[in-house]
């Protein structure tokens, strides 16, 4: 029997699961899409992700793949594994693709979107969905500082412990900040990112943004590559995996960059 591979598109919201990569102690998003997706291949499968989330991490459209000898449209890939899916778990789409794809290793770059609520209170309602700063933010402020991370960097300073990635050179292609009401907005794109260097660009700007550093302080940190230096972690909730971006000929049905969320 001929082996297919296909690539899907998936919306999640993180909250309930320990991340992406499936362990024996928790529940993950891939285990429940391996489950799901198996289930209408009638045998058990392997998916490949384009970036592992963590715990409490979200994605707008995380892409991974698969190879099956099961032959569906993909309407009924669709339709068949979502019928099996919790409801934070969704696939948007699946393709079959070339075997050259690999959701990892052919994406060229890959988005985050970071919102932080800053208000006085705290979101009932989006209190998953969101960090939280009650502390007024000086969002322009922000985003002058965080244009020093343009380019080609070494990132050590925002490099968590356990990261195993074997260069912490990262090219930033672009990070903008702005704010709508009570919701800020960080977003960014680079080549690659290291484990949990969004979420510590974010807790170091919000420092800035609260006006306890200084732009000289952020473009300190980043020189001296170290993580001690840096502020704490800011929280998973507010991390979104916009998408990752691939060549054209893989003609995938991504949409675009910026999300529209809440």
């Amino acid at each position: 029997m001929k082996t297919r591979k296909y690539a899907l598109g998936i919306e999640y919201n993180g909250s309930a699961y320990c991340g992406w990569q499936q362990q024996k102690h928790c529940e993950s998003v891939q285990q429940h899409l391996q489950q799901a997706i198996g289930f209408v291949a009638d045998h058990t499968l392997l998916l490949s992700c384009a970036g592992r989330t963590d715990a409490g991490v979200h994605a707008v459209e995380q892409v991974a793949h698969f190879k099956t000898t099961a032959e569906r449209e993909n309407r009924a890939w669709v339709l068949g594994s979502n019928c099996r899916l919790p409801r934070d778990i969704r696939i948007k789409w699946i393709n079959e693709v070339d075997e050259s794809f690999h959701a990892r290793f052919s994406a060229v770059a890959r988005s985050y979107r970071y919102i932080i609520l800053n208000k006085a209170v705290p979101s009932a309602i989006f209190h998953d969905k969101t960090s939280w700063e009650f502390r007024p933010l000086d969002h322009e402020e922000m985003h002058e500082c965080a244009q020093l991370l343009l380019g080609e960097h070494d990132f050590s300073a925002f490099r968590a412990t356990g990261c195993q990635a074997k260069s912490a050179n990262r090219n930033v292609h672009s990070i903008d900040i702005g704010r709508n009401g009570d919701l800020i907005y960080l977003d960014i794109k680079a080549n690659a990112f290291l484990y949990h260097m969004v979420r510590n660009i974010a807790g170091s700007l919000m420092t800035v943004g609260r006006g306890e550093q200084s732009s000289e302080w952020f473009a300190e940190v980043l020189a001296k590559k170290d993580r001690n230096l840096a502020d704490a972690t800011a929280p998973a909730d507010g991390l979104y995996l916009v998408r990752p971006y691939y060549p054209e000929q893989f003609n995938l049905p991504i949409q675009g960059q910026k999300p529209v969320l809440f």
